[in-house]
């Protein structure tokens, strides 16, 4: 049975040592994969851009087309701030220090983690980053 194999099968879970060398490797390939759909789907975002980028003789059709454009555009650059956060975070796994909180240092926690792979901070730490942003927010 391959890595590759028992990665596919497994799902890590809090009762095994956090951080162990298959629940790294699980999440650089989710990782991975996440970022390999998000770099297919801006190519697809490129190749529709290239073809839809003919002129339109009726204004309104241009006009929605300039509409269209901006927004793929708008999501293009959502995925491009997406893949450098994936980025960092294979560079933490490689490092050793992915899955810890930045801030205190405490394990995230394996949900959160698989939830949101890219985070960065525990739930609680999240919680009071957020709490702190909205008051400085409201003043």
């Amino acid at each position: 049975m391959t890595d590759e194999i028992r990665i596919a099968d497994y799902s890590p879970d809090d009762s095994e040592p956090f951080m162990n060398d298959r629940m790294r490797a699980y999440f650089r390939d989710k990782l991975v994969k996440w970022r390999e759909e998000l770099l297919r789907e801006s190519r697809e975002t490129i190749d529709h851009l290239q073809r839809e980028s003919s002129n339109h003789p009726d204004v309104a059709d241009r006009a929605s087309s300039e509409s269209d454009r901006s927004i793929e555009l708008r999501a293009r650059d959502r995925q491009r701030k997406l893949i450098n956060k994936i980025d960092s975070a294979l560079r933490r796994v490689d490092d050793g220090s992915y899955g810890y909180c930045e801030e205190t240092g405490d394990p995230i926690g394996v949900k959160r983690l698989d939830a949101r792979p890219i985070a960065t901070l525990s739930l609680e730490a999240q919680e009071r980053h957020e709490r702190r942003e909205k008051v400085y927010r409201d003043d």
